[in-house]
Formats: structure tokens, C-alpha cells, sequence
């Protein structure tokens, strides 16, 4: 799966998170890998003064990482969402 670093693109990773148990927030940190992810409360807290760039490839990471339930998603993300995850073994 080819990334884009587009705005539109990260709406389509948002929207991911939306349909999920996950609350996605944008918020001042000084973050190691510039995210936080509280497992116990489903949050996610990504820097604010990232780049687009930067907040594309935390979303795709966390989306990795984090087991997200899927079963809820709508038919588009369901598709993205394999798609990334997909994409994890091959990178």
C-alpha cells in the first residue's frame, strides 16, 4: 500500500480511529516517538505541532500496534484498515 502524505488522508486514518474504542486527541507532549498510547483508558495523544507527514506515520504506526476491533468499522475502512495491516508484514 502506497502512503499518501495528503490531509485527505489523514481524515481516512481519523475516521479509522472514530469507528474504533480508541479516542484519538491532539495535544502539546513532548512525546519520545511523538505519540502516547494509554491502553487502560483507549486513548491515543498524538502532538499537535506535528507535520502532516509526522501524524500520518504516528496514526499508521499505532494502527499497527494497537489490536483494534474492526468488526465495527464501515466497509471503506475496513478495507484501509486491512490494507495498513497488511502492509505491516511486508515492511
Amino acid at each position: 500500500m502506497e502512503v499518501k502524505y495528503t490531509k485527505h488522508f489523514l481524515n481516512k486514518l481519523e475516521d479509522i480511529f472514530a469507528e474504533s474504542d480508541y479516542t484519538l486527541r491532539y495535544e502539546k507532549g513532548n512525546f519520545k516517538s511523538g505519540y502516547c498510547v494509554l491502553n487502560q483508558s483507549k486513548i491515543v495523544v498524538i502532538n499537535k505541532y506535528y507535520t502532516l507527514e509526522g501524524k500520518i506515520s504516528c496514526l499508521l504506526d499505532i494502527i499497527k500496534e494497537v489490536e483494534l476491533d474492526s468488526s465495527g468499522f464501515s466497509e471503506k475502512n475496513q478495507k484501509l484498515f486491512k490494507n495498513i495491516i497488511e502492509n505491516k508484514a511486508t515492511s
